[in-house]
């Protein structure tokens, strides 16, 4: 009997689960004592026919029941609600009728969303991006895309002796203020995600960083971790592959002892910030900071500076001799 009893009264929750979700969009931006005025103020505060007035603003915004919007236009679809509610009841106290207003008043609403503006899709393969954050009215609740924070380790093979450039860059979009970058590094060789093996590198703060000349001993797994207001967004990996053949004429004893004469303590090592030249900021758009903007606004502005001076020195010169 008590399987029997569990299915009746899950068959008893379906109606109300499903009257609940009929009016989820007026349910989420008005409040119980906002659509109770409303009614009384329709039918009077009893009878009978207060309960059709609530029966009739439920059927009437039945259609959004399962809409999901931008998570950042609650606001102006909450303004919209606000606003609706100021407009029926003037039609209240114009006597008007609740059984026309309510389906009016739904289909402009319905309106009014279809132009809030569209949330973005989701970008694979990784990361918690807040751009493509849902809200959905049968719930009242927000998601992010179901995505790991963990990206897909990229691999790098670089000859010895050579320059590692590291991109920390995303394909989706982030917020445009309060963004760090954590650099990490697992060294030994290893090819890992694991946490537990990484150990900050001091020294690299942007999202672009560099490793020259490169060693063997920079063979493992380095770490880039995108924060905003200190809360992750995404982590990316590059295994660095260090190939190539130790200097001409040097054994392996040779090669292990002078590793061992220019050794240094490991948190010392590592990754250095990106500072371009002015071929690699042409070559590079994207590096064009606004301080690199300055400062070859301040380089040019020297330059014709010191051209004009110099033509204006030849003339007097000239000049003299004439």
């Amino acid at each position: 009997m008590a399987p029997v009893a569990l299915v009746g009264s899950i068959a008893l929750l379906f109606p109300l689960i499903f009257r609940a979700s009929t009016w989820a969009c007026l349910f989420c931006f008005t409040t119980h004592e906002e659509r109770l005025r409303l009614c009384q103020l329709f039918v009077g505060t009893e009878g009978p026919k207060l309960g059709q007035c609530k029966d009739a603003l439920t059927a009437a915004f039945e259609g959004l029941s399962d809409v999901e919007i931008n998570y950042d236009e609650r606001g102006h679809l909450h303004d919209a609600f606000t606003q609706m509610t100021l407009a029926l009841q003037e039609v209240a106290a114009a006597q008007g009728s609740f059984k026309a207003a309510f389906p009016i008043a739904a289909a402009k609403m319905k309106k009014t969303i279809q132009q809030l503006k569209k949330v973005q899709d989701c970008i694979p393969p990784c990361g918690v991006q807040e751009v493509s954050r849902r809200f959905y009215c049968w719930g009242c609740f927000s998601t992010v895309c179901d995505l790991p924070l963990d990206c897909p380790v990229q691999d790098l093979t670089v000859k010895r002796g050579d320059q590692a450039l590291f991109s920390c860059v995303v394909g989706f979009q982030l917020p445009e203020s309060e963004i760090t970058y954590s650099w990490k590094f697992a060294g030994g060789g290893l090819r890992t995600q694991d946490v537990s093996y990484f150990r900050d590198v001091p020294g690299a703060h942007g999202y672009l960083a560099r490793i020259r000349p490169v060693q063997p001993t920079h063979r493992g797994t380095f770490s880039c971790v995108i924060l905003h207001d200190q809360r992750p967004l995404a982590r990316l990996y590059f295994y660095l592959n260090v190939t190539g053949p130790p200097p001409p004429g040097e054994t392996e004893l040779q090669v292990t002892f002078r590793e061992v004469i220019h050794w240094t303590p490991r948190e010392a090592e590592m990754i250095e910030p990106w500072r371009p030249s002015l071929s690699e900021l042409l070559a590079r758009p994207q590096a064009l900071t606004l301080g690199n903007l300055f400062l070859l606004a301040a380089v040019a502005a020297l330059v014709s500076a010191s051209v004009t001076v110099l033509v204006w020195v030849f003339f007097r010169w000239y000049l003299s001799g004439s």
